[in-house]
């Protein structure tokens, strides 16, 4: 298929920045980039208007990142309660999807969040609490915190169990660090035993060998 150059009138991810020119396949460019308004075919007056193209986009993405900021600063350490129902393992009966943190974080917050841009690479499955990251742009993110907990729990209950948790997994790790040094204390034994074994068995051939050349 015949290539195009075209005039991008809008940043396109992966592409370019507006008042960026580019040649493209020409199905990509009718059927993508043109209907939805992304680019236009760099003709010679098209050309032209590159530059203020390039400037508006500059203007464009500025006010972006200053909003992008600003919502930033709102999030930014805000946490969220979820009640639901777990089993005894804290395994929950369903989970916590990004749509329902964007929902309960666009309530939180007063403004609209995109689930897509939630750094969440599966759905919450299980009690806990968690440290969540939203990509607003690429250069600008926020963090906040999500505590799934069982009905009627409060924050105070996630941290407790997060606590016990922890504690748990210190007890745990420390037991495995006792077993091993015992492990290879008594491997370290055994060597040495074995060793001593093997002196005297060759200090015995040893003897028997005087004696038989004598």
């Amino acid at each position: 298929m015949a290539r195009v150059k075209v005039l991008l009138i809008e940043d396109v991810p992966e592409l370019g920045l507006a008042g960026d020119i580019f040649t493209v396949a020409g199905g990509y460019a009718r059927n993508y980039l043109m209907p939805r308004r992304m680019a236009i075919l760099a003709t010679k007056g098209a050309i032209k208007q590159a530059e203020d193209i390039r400037q508006a986009g500059i203007r464009r993405r500025a006010q972006m990142r200053a909003s992008a900021e600003a919502q930033a600063q709102v999030i930014e350490n805000v946490k969220l309660l979820f009640e639901a129902n777990a089993g005894e393992n804290g395994r929950l009966y369903g989970s916590v999807t990004a749509s329902d943190i964007a929902e309960k974080l666009g309530e939180t917050v007063g403004f609209e969040i995109d689930r897509r841009k939630i750094a969440l690479g599966y759905s919450l499955r299980d009690l806990g609490v968690y440290d969540l990251e939203l990509r607003l742009m690429p250069e600008v993110s926020a963090t906040f915190k999500v505590a799934v907990v069982r009905e009627d729990e409060t924050w105070d209950d996630a941290n407790a169990r997060e606590a016990a948790k922890a504690e748990a997994e210190e007890a745990a790790e420390a037991a495995a660090k006792e077993a091993k040094a015992q492990a290879k204390g008594a491997a370290a034994a055994e060597a040495e035993q074995i060793e001593a074994e093997s002196g005297v068995d060759k200090a015995d051939d040893e003897i028997e060998k005087i004696v038989a050349e004598a």
